[in-house]
C-alpha cells in the first residue's frame, strides 16, 4: 500500500494531530546558532520537556494502526498480527529520539529516507513472524508518518527563518560548483533521458505477466498479470559449515527466513538458488517490474538460455538485442548507465545453460564486475548447477528460496483464482489441499500450486478422479514440456528419467527412509542402465543430470539424495512395485502409515484384476484400519469388479459416519486418512454430525490443517451438541485461524465460550460478541475487558483460576451480567460492588473475601464452594434476594452449618455436595422447614462419607424430584426412599469409567422415574 492511499485510510485529519503530539511545541525564533537543535531534543518524550512517555507512544502507535484496520475495504493485513504491527511502528517513533540531525535536515532528506532512518535505528530491519502483508503495511505507514513530521516541522516558526539562511548558503556553493562543472564537461545531451522514458515502462509492461510452462488446459489461462498475482517468498542465507561435520551431515544450526525481497535489499550482489518451479524467474520479473517502477536502477533481465543461443555473452551494448528488445539506445547508453552504477543486472537461469558454458559465464561476469563495480547483481540457479561459493570472491551471498508454507500458499491459490476469474473455486480447492495430505505435500511451490489450481478450475471445481491425472501431468511438465517450452534441450528423455526415477524411489519406500547416498543412488542408477541404452555417459553423469534437470530429484546436503516431494517417491515408487508385480510387498505393510500413499497410488496404477487383489487383501481380517484404506484406494480404481467395489463400501459404511461419541473415537484411531473420508454435513443426522466433528476434532493433534477443513464444513450446523463440539476443541488449532475460519461463523445460543491463552483471548477480540464467556488463567482485568469488545452484550461470565484478578468492582463494564461465576481467584475482594449489576446468579468458590455477598439482593440462584463467614446462613447470604437455587459446596458450611436456611422461603432447589462437614439433625429441621423445597441434589458422596447423617434426615414429603450426582454404584440409597415420600423422579449419574445396573436402585422408589447419566 502506497503511502498516499495509507494516508487516505488513515484519515490524515485525525491522524495527524497523533503525530504531531510525539513533538515540543517551541516558541519563535531563527534558531541561527552555531550547533542548530537537534530532533532529539524536540521530541516530547526525550530531555527536559518530556509530556509523553515511551507507553504512550505505543498507544498512539496502536491508534494509527487501529484506524487502519478498521478503515473501510480489505484490511491491510491479517487481524491476528495487529498488536505485533503497532509494536514495531512505536519503536521507530522512538527512534526519533535517536536522529542525529535537525528538522530542516530532516526536511531536505524527504520522507523516503526519513522513514529509511527509523526503521535503521529501531533494530528492527528484520522482523520475524510477520506476514509480507504486515511488513509492507509497516514500511507504508513508516513513511506516511514521516510525511506527517515532515509537514510538522515546516510549520514551526523557526524553519522558515532557518531555511532561508541555509537556502542562501546552498545556491552560493552549488553556483560555484555548477561553474566548476560546466568548466569541467561538455554539455550533455537529452537523449539518454528520452530514451530512459521508453524503456522503463516497456521493462514495466513486458515483465507484468507470469507464465507456467507445460499446461495446456481448456479454461485455464498460461499467464496472468504479474502484479495481481505474485506472492513474496521467503529465502534463507546458507548457514556456514562446521569444521567437524562429516560430509553426509548436514549443519544443525538453525538459519533465519525473510522475505525474498528483504533478503536482497540488503545485497547488491546475490546468487540465488531454488528447486525447479520454486519462483526464481518470477521473482527476477518482479524485481524488473518494481526497478522500472521506481526509476532507481535501470533493469537488464538476461535469460542465460537466450543469450548462449545467440554466440558470445554480450558486453553492456548488446544487453537489449540479445533479449529481442524492440528499442535501440543511443550509442554507449548501457555502458553510461552501468558506469554511474545506476543497473539492476538479473542474471536468470545459470541451470539452463551447459556446463562448459558455466565457466565462460563466470569470466564474462567477473569482467563485467571489474569494469562497472557499484550496481546491483542478482544470479538464479537450481541448487546443484554450481558449486557453494562459486562467486563468493566476488563478494556474492548466496540465499536459498525456501518451500511455500500454508499462509502462502493459501495467498497464491486466493490471488491465481481472482486473476483467472473464478475465485469461487479458491475455497473448496483450499479445503482439498488441507485434506489430502499428498496433495499439501506437492503443493509447496508456485509451479506446482499453479498446475493444482488449473487442474481444480479445468473441472469446475473437482480435482481429477483419482490423483493419478495429477501426478502425470505434473511429471510430463517437469521431466518434458517446461524444458523444450523454454527452449532447452533435454539430456534425457522423459522416460529414460521415469525409470530411473522409479527405481531410486521403489529403493527408498522400501527402506522406510526419504533420503539415500549419493554413492547408493549412483549404483541403482549403474544397475539400470543397461535397460536405457539411450542416456547418455555413465552413471554419475546421468544420476547429476537427473539432479539438475528432472525437478523431482535435488540434494539436499553433500552426499544425500532425495525426492523434492515425498508425494513424487511415493508415486512413482508405486509404479514400479506394480511394473514388477510386488502387490504382496504392498499389502504386507498395509497396517504401516507411511506405506498408506504408496498403495493408493499402487490401486491407480494397477490394472483391474490388481486392484481387485489388492483390495481384497485388505479387506482380510477384522481391522477397521485396513478396511478404511481400502474405501480412500477407491477413489483410484475408475475400473473394478462391483462386488469388490460393494464389499468395500459396505465395510466401511459401518465405521463411517460414527454414531456415537465412542464410534468417534474409535474411528480417530485409525489416524489421519479417515480425514479425507468423513462426510457432511449434508445428509447427516445430528448425532452423526457430532460424531464427526468429534472424530476431526481428536485428529486435529496429528493433522491440524485437515481437521480444520473438515471442521469448518459444519460452522453452520444448526445443533447445540455439533456446536459445543467445535468450541470445545479451539485449543487443538492455531488460535487466530480457527476462531476466524470457524468460532466466528457459530450462532452463539446456549453456547459458552472458552479462552484460556493470550492468542484465544486476541482472536476473542476480533470476533463478533459473544454473550457466554469464561476466561480462564491469570488475565489481568484490562485484558479481559479487551477481549469482549463491547462487554455490555456479555450476559454469563465465568472467571477461573486468576491470581491477578483482585477488585470484582473492576467487572462492572459488564452492565448487562446476569451470570457470574468466579473460582479459584484469591486476590478477589469486593463482592458488594457487584450489586449494580442484573445479577441473577453468582457463583464463587476461593475468593479473598465473601463479605459483601448478603448486599447482592438481585440473585435468584448462589453456588458457594468455600467457608461462608459468620454463624448462620444468614449473616453471608442475602435474605431479602428472590433465591430459588442454592448450591452449598466444600468448605461452605463448616461453620454455619445450615443454621438460618429456613430464612430464605423462596428457595426450591437445595443442591448439597461434596460437604466436608456432615449435615446434623439441625441442619436436616432447618432444611425440612423450606416451605417451598420441591428439588434436593445430594452429592453421592455425602451418602458415602457421612452415611449415619441420613438417619438424622426427617420425612420431606414436598419434595419431588432427588438427583444423586457423581455416583460409584456402592452407596445406600434404602434410607432415601422412606423419607421423600412425595419423590417422583430419581436422576442418578455416575463418575468417569463407573458404571453400575439401574436394576440395583430402581426398586428402591416404586412410584418414581429412576433413570441413570453416564457422564
Amino acid at each position: 500500500m502506497e503511502p498516499a492511499l495509507l494516508g487516505s485510510k488513515l484519515a490524515s485529519a485525525s491522524i495527524g494531530p497523533l503525530v504531531r503530539k510525539l513533538f515540543v511545541q517551541d516558541g519563535p525564533g531563527a534558531g541561527l546558532v552555531d550547533q542548530p537543535v537537534r530532533l532529539s531534543a524536540l521530541v516530547s518524550f526525550r530531555g527536559e520537556k518530556r509530556t509523553l512517555t515511551e507507553k504512550e507512544v505505543h498507544r498512539l502507535a496502536e491508534r494509527i494502526v487501529a484506524r487502519a484496520v478498521r478503515s473501510p475495504g480489505e484490511p491491510p493485513f491479517p487481524g491476528d498480527e495487529q498488536t505485533a504491527v503497532a509494536d514495531v511502528l512505536a519503536r521507530r517513533l522512538l527512534a526519533l529520539g535517536d536522529l542525529d540531525m535537525d528538522d530542516v535536515q530532516a526536511v531536505h532528506l524527504g520522507a523516503a529516507e526519513l522513514a529509511r532512518q527509523l526503521r535503521h535505528r529501531s533494530g528492527f530491519m528484520i522482523h520475524h513472524g510477520l506476514s509480507a502483508d504486515a511488513r509492507h503495511f509497516l514500511d507504508s505507514a513508516t513513511e506516511w508518518a514521516c510525511l506527517q513530521i515532515l509537514e510538522f516541522f515546516t510549520q514551526r516558526s523557526t524553519f522558515v527563518a532557518r531555511t532561508l539562511v541555509e537556502q542562501s548558503r546552498a545556491q552560493a556553493e552549488l553556483i560555484a560548483k555548477v561553474d566548476e562543472l560546466i568548466g569541467r564537461t561538455a554539455r550533455p545531451g537529452t537523449r539518454d533521458t528520452a530514451f530512459e522514458r521508453r524503456y522503463l515502462p516497456y521493462v514495466a509492461q513486458h515483465h507484468n505477466h507470469i507464465t507456467i510452462y507445460g499446461i495446456d488446459l481448456r479454461d485455464s489461462p498460461d499467464r496472468w498479470p504479474l502484479e495481481v498475482a505474485y506472492l513474496s517468498l521467503e529465502a534463507t542465507a546458507a548457514p556456514d559449515r562446521a569444521a567437524d561435520l562429516e560430509p553426509h551431515e548436514r549443519p544443525s544450526a538453525a538459519v533465519g527466513r525473510l522475505s525474498a525481497e528483504e533478503a536482497l535489499a540488503g545485497d547488491s550482489r546475490v546468487l540465488l538458488r531454488g528447486d525447479a518451479g520454486s519462483g526464481k524467474t518470477t521473482l527476477v520479473q518482479w524485481l524488473a517490474v518494481t526497478a522500472a517502477r521506481d526509476g532507481h536502477r535501470i533493469p537488464y533481465v538476461l535469460p542465460l538460455r537466450t543469450l548462449v543461443r545467440t554466440g558470445p555473452l554480450p558486453a553492456p551494448a548488446g544487453f537489449l538485442q540479445a533479449v529481442s528488445c524492440p528499442l535501440t539506445p543511443p550509442e554507449g547508453w548501457s555502458e553510461r548507465v552501468l558506469a554511474a552504477g545506476r543497473a539492476l543486472v538479473l542474471v536468470d537461469g545459470l541451470d539452463e545453460i551447459p556446463a562448459a558454458d558455466r565457466h565462460r559465464t563466470r569470466d564474462w561476469l567477473r569482467a563485467l564486475l571489474a569494469a562497472y563495480p557499484g550496481n546491483a547483481w542478482l544470479l538464479t540457479s537450481r541448487p546443484t548447477a554450481v558449486r557453494p561459493d562459486w562467486l563468493a570472491q566476488e563478494g556474492f551471498r548466496e540465499l536459498t528460496l525456501t518451500p511455500m508454507r500454508r499462509p502462502e500458499i493459501a495467498t497464491f491459490v486466493h490471488r491465481w483464482h481472482r486473476a483467472a476469474q473464478a475465485p469461487t473455486y479458491a475455497g473448496p480447492l483450499l479445503d482439498a489441499l488441507r485434506t489430502k495430505r499428498d496433495l499439501a505435500r506437492l503443493a509447496t511451490n508456485p509451479l506446482m500450486c499453479g498446475l493444482i489450481c488449473a487442474l481444480h478450475r479445468e473441472r469446475r471445481g473437482y480435482l481429477p478422479t483419482g490423483r493419478k491425472e495429477l501426478y502425470d501431468a505434473a511429471l510430463t511438465m517437469l521431466l518434458a514440456r517446461r524444458d523444450r517450452e523454454r527452449g532447452l534441450q533435454a539430456e534425457l528423455g522423459e522416460e529414460v528419467q521415469l525409470e530411473l526415477l522409479q527405481r531410486l524411489a521403489y529403493a527408498l519406500v522400501l527402506s522406510g527412509r526419504t533420503e539415500m547416498d549419493l554413492g547408493t543412488a549412483e549404483g541403482i542408477v549403474e544397475r539400470c542402465l543397461p535397460a536405457v541404452a539411450s542416456a547418455p555417459g555413465d552413471a554419475a553423469t546421468v544420476l547429476r543430470d537427473l539432479l539438475l534437470r528432472s525437478g523431482l530429484l535435488r540434494q539436499p546436503a553433500e552426499g544425500v539424495v532425495d525426492f523434492v516431494h515425498r508425494t513424487f517417491q511415493d508415486y512413482l515408487g508405486a509404479r514400479y512395485a506394480v511394473e514388477e508385480g510386488h502387490l504382496d510387498v504392498l499389502t504386507a505393510h498395509a497396517d504401516d502409515t507411511q506405506w498408506e500413499d504408496v498403495i493408493r497410488m499402487a490401486v491407480a496404477h494397477a490394472r483391474p484384476r490388481e486392484r481387485a487383489t489388492v483390495l481384497r487383501r485388505l479387506l482380510s481380517g477384522d481391522s477397521p484400519r485396513r478396511a478404511l484404506l481400502a474405501l480412500a484406494c477407491l477413489e483410484h480404481a475408475a475400473a473394478l469388479e462391483p462386488g469388490v467395489r460393494a464389499e468395500v463400501e459396505a465395510r466401511a459404511a459401518a465405521l463411517i459416519p460414527p454414531r456415537t461419541v465412542d464410534d468417534a473415537r474409535a474411528l480417530a484411531e485409525a489416524g489421519p486418512l479417515v480425514l479425507e473420508l468423513l462426510p457432511g454435513p449434508e445428509g447427516l443426522t445430528d448425532e452423526e454430525a457430532r460424531g464427526v466433528t468429534v472424530t476431526a476434532s481428536i485428529l486435529g493433534a496429528e493433522e491440524p490443517d485437515g481437521a480444520l477443513a473438515v471442521l469448518r464444513r459444519f460452522r453452520e450446523h444448526p445443533d447445540l451438541g455439533v456446536r459445543r463440539q467445535l468450541v470445545g476443541t479451539w485449543g487443538r488449532f492455531p488460535a487466530g485461524e480457527y476462531a476466524t475460519e470457524v468460532l466466528d461463523h457459530l450462532a452463539r445460543a446456549e453456547l459458552m465460550m472458552i479462552c484460556e491463552s493470550e492468542e484465544q483471548r486476541a482472536a476473542l477480540a476480533r470476533m463478533r460478541p459473544w454473550p457466554s464467556l469464561t476466561i480462564r488463567g491469570a488475565h489481568p482485568v484490562e485484558d479481559i475487558l479487551a477481549a469482549a469488545p463491547a462487554p455490555e452484550v456479555v450476559t454469563s461470565l465465568s472467571l477461573t483460576g486468576n491470581p491477578r484478578l483482585t477488585d470484582l468492582g473492576a467487572l462492572s463494564p459488564f452492565s448487562s451480567l446476569t451470570k457470574l461465576w468466579v473460582d479459584d481467584c484469591p486476590a478477589a475482594h469486593g463482592v458488594e460492588r457487584l450489586r449494580a449489576l442484573p445479577l441473577t446468579l453468582f457463583g464463587c468458590s476461593g475468593l479473598a473475601d465473601m463479605a459483601g455477598l448478603r448486599f447482592l439482593r438481585s440473585l435468584t440462584a448462589i453456588t458457594v464452594s468455600q467457608e461462608l463467614p459468620g454463624d448462620s446462613l444468614t449473616d453471608s447470604l442475602p435474605v431479602d434476594a428472590p433465591l430459588e437455587f442454592l448450591f452449598l459446596g466444600a468448605h461452605s458450611t463448616d461453620r454455619t452449618g445450615l443454621r438460618g436456611l429456613h430464612d430464605l422461603t423462596g428457595l426450591h432447589v437445595l443442591s448439597l455436595g461434596p460437604l466436608t462437614r456432615p449435615p446434623t439433625a439441625g441442619d436436616w429441621r432447618e432444611t425440612a422447614r423450606l416451605p417451598g423445597l420441591t428439588d434436593l441434589y445430594l452429592n453421592a458422596s455425602i451418602l458415602r462419607d457421612f452415611p449415619d447423617s441420613l438417619a438424622r434426615m426427617p420425612e420431606l414429603p414436598g419434595v419431588e424430584t432427588l438427583r444423586v450426582p457423581m455416583m460409584l454404584g456402592t452407596e445406600d440409597l434404602s434410607g432415601l426412599a422412606s423419607r421423600l415420600p412425595g419423590v417422583r423422579t430419581v436422576l442418578l449419574s455416575s463418575r468417569h469409567g463407573h458404571t453400575f445396573p439401574l436394576s440395583r436402585f430402581a426398586g428402591l422408589f416404586p412410584d418414581a422415574d429412576v433413570t441413570l447419566d453416564r457422564l
